[in-house]
């Protein structure tokens, strides 16, 4: 007997409800793991971490079967209809045949369905149902004496999926119904409504934060460039170079290094925690912004730093500070109160500040978004919306700066002509020691940390001498290699093409102490290995700022050294790929480094070898976590539903959605 057959009977029987009484069986159906979605939304101390967002709150539904009995959960699977049947105890079983009757009508019964009074969307639905074996017998209210009780909950899966638009708001003490739809009327009635996470509302606010970001960015790159002009160029030409012993030179390095150290550590003291990558990422994950008043600290700590010649560069402050000026403008300008819609327009702004800094809107956006997780983008439905916005801020910064939209580094002249099988295989290979070298460089940092927390450097009060003894050491490598000085992005061209130390760009003397020249593979080594021990004391003394371009920097340098073992491996190749597999393996941003370092390097047929290298680094060291705060978002169930007639005291959508 058929589905309609059984619906019949059922509404026979004279089993009726109200529609308020369907509504309340639906929806304490529906949030059965209200509560559990809740608790993933509070942090450790049991409190919820959102600030102007509204706090969770707990789901009051019990079970529409019996409400002194738990109801359980389990997954079913009935001719390919898969999904998460509410079953309750033998004793409750006529309780939930019951329920079924609740369903609509359907005409005519011996058909696929038609559903006058709902979306053709159902259509598919019904027509799925009506595919279930026939039901035996029918002299009772319901019985399977040849299938499984998960039937049952098949049936109810199905009543819930049917009912989920067109449930009513209800007072605040009622769970809250969720809709289906992304965009839930027309685009016109969205934007003219501004609904809340809507693709019109998106663009609008895209359009602002890439605008306010390009801005921002454009003001922080002004500033210090200009400051490193003057520091490393102007003051040296005015008051050392020729009033100065030639020998002497070298002592402007640990003059401006240790300096710069000493206002890091003071920025921390007087003026706040500015935070760094790590606590960008736990704040997306766990607030959905970052607070306004780490952006002065975050401003002044990583200018300090990078004038210093830190290995560490103008990419993650500038991550976090449009990450905070993002979320400002959701939360503040258009009163945004949606933690997932925040936490999208929080993304905007990480996008924004990457695309333009690398000029790579693709790159620099997914890298905003793969950065937040260990292992691909997590937030994926935030992503169009987050490379749209980073389009926009790369339009306003570079128009802005007057900075072309073009890569930046020749490796080797000619460029790859194409690609072959043999250069994914060289690519997986490189990955593999890529690989290896972020494994040392993980081990050696923490020793480094355990070494600055044994001596009680790692509170904010002794940001001082941790800054000394961590520019101390930056100081040492930078007089004996130069090229481990500053973050990399212009030392890159250096490194690569193995060109005298006089091209490097800020750094003077550019000869340091002993007149390092790196002219061959050893040195090269050398190079690699004294980078990646840089940019470990950067970080632990104190630092802020970003490490993608200086691993970006050490992988040149290993790549220049295996090209002189195996000189049959294309340069471009073998600095592309030791440079990602480092960056992947430390950031797990397989998609967003391949495409950058291809796009900054004009080397569009390395892309297949690099990618392969991006890879095979990201398996090798998928259970070496670096950056602690990436780590699974606990909101998946509900990522795409936005709330219909949402109430305005309750908490944001997804917490309180039960996954279908």
């Amino acid at each position: 007997m058929l589905l309609g057959d059984l619906l019949s009977l059922l509404t026979s029987t004279g089993t009726k409800v109200s529609d308020e009484e369907e509504t309340d069986d639906t929806s304490c159906s529906t949030a059965t793991n209200g509560t559990t979605n809740n608790q993933k939304a509070l942090n450790s101390n049991g409190k919820s971490t959102g600030d102007d967002i509204n706090q969770p709150r707990e789901s009051a539904c019990l079970s529409a079967a019996d409400p002194a009995t738990p109801v359980e959960s389990t997954r079913s699977s009935v001719n390919g209809i898969d999904g998460y049947g509410t079953i309750a105890p033998p004793g409750n079983f006529v309780k939930h045949m019951e329920s079924v009757s609740n369903l609509p009508p359907i005409f005519p019964v011996d058909g696929p369905g038609f559903f006058p009074d709902y979306d053709y969307d159902m259509v598919g639905t019904l027509e799925s149902v009506s595919n279930l074996p026939p039901i035996f017998p029918v002299d009772g209210p319901g019985f399977f004496p040849d299938y499984d009780y998960d039937m049952v909950g098949t049936l109810n899966r199905t009543h819930s999926i049917l009912r989920m638009q067109h449930l009513e708001e209800e007072s605040p003490k009622s769970c809250i119904k969720p809709t289906l739809r992304k965009t839930h009327l027309s685009f016109w009635e969205d934007a003219m409504n501004f609904t809340e996470g809507s693709i019109p509302q998106s663009i609008v606010i895209a359009l602002c934060i890439g605008t306010v970001c390009g801005v921002a960015a454009f003001l922080y790159y002004s500033i210090l460039f200009a400051a490193l002009e003057f520091i490393w160029h102007t003051l040296p030409e005015l008051y050392i170079i020729g009033k100065w012993s030639e020998n002497l030179y070298v002592l402007w390095i640990p003059i401006v290094g240790l300096t710069m150290a000493l206002m890091t550590g003071l920025t921390v003291v007087f003026l706040g925690e500015p935070g760094d990558l790590a606590y960008t990422i736990k704040c997306v994950h766990e607030k959905a912004y970052i607070s306004m008043n780490h952006v002065v600290p975050m401003v002044c700590a990583s200018m300090f730093s990078i004038l210093g010649g830190g290995s560490l560069g103008p990419e993650a402050p500038l991550v976090a500070i449009c990450a905070a000026l993002g979320g400002f403008v959701s939360r503040r300008v258009f009163k945004q109160r949606s933690r997932n819609v925040v936490r999208k327009h929080t993304l905007m702004g990480m996008a924004g500040a990457l695309a333009a800094f690398f000029g790579s809107p693709l790159g620099g956006s997914l890298f905003a978004l793969e950065v937040n997780s260990r292992f691909g983008i997590e937030y994926f439905e935030h992503t169009v919306e987050a490379i749209f916005s980073g389009e926009v801020c790369l339009v306003v910064f570079r128009a802005l700066s007057g900075l072309p939209i073009r890569s930046i580094w020749i490796i080797a002249e000619p460029t790859l002509a194409s690609a072959n099988p043999l250069d994914v295989l060289t690519g997986a290979f490189i990955g593999l020691l890529g690989a290896g070298v972020a494994a040392c460089f993980s081990s050696l940092h923490f020793k480094v940390m355990d070494v600055f927390g044994n001596m009680g450097l790692l509170v904010n009060s002794r940001a001082v001498y941790r800054g000394l003894l961590g520019g101390s050491v930056i100081v040492l490598l930078g007089m004996l290699i130069p090229h481990t000085m500053f973050w990399g992005e212009f030392e890159f061209q250096t490194i690569a093409t193995m060109a005298p130390a006089a091209n490097l760009e800020f750094i003077r003397p550019t000869s340091g102490l002993i007149g390092f020249e790196m002219d061959s593979g050893w040195k090269a080594l050398i190079v690699g290995i004294a980078k990646i021990i840089a940019i470990s004391f950067t970080v632990a003394g104190g630092y802020r700022g970003g490490f993608i371009f200086p691993f970006f920097a050490a992988g040149a340098a290993f790549g220049r050294a295996l090209t002189s073992v195996f000189p049959g491996i294309p340069v471009q190749l073998a600095c592309l790929c030791f440079a990602a597999s480092i960056n992947v393996s430390i950031t797990r941003t397989c998609l967003s480094s391949s495409i950058i370092l291809c796009y900054l390097s004009g080397e569009q047929q390395a892309m297949p070898g690099v990618l392969a290298a991006s890879l095979v680094s990201l398996f090798a060291t998928s259970y070496m976590p670096f950056i602690k705060t990436q780590i699974v978002r606990s909101d998946l169930d509900s990522s795409l539903f936005y709330m219909k007639g949402r109430d305005k005291g309750l908490q944001d959508s997804y917490n309180d959605l039960e996954a279908l």
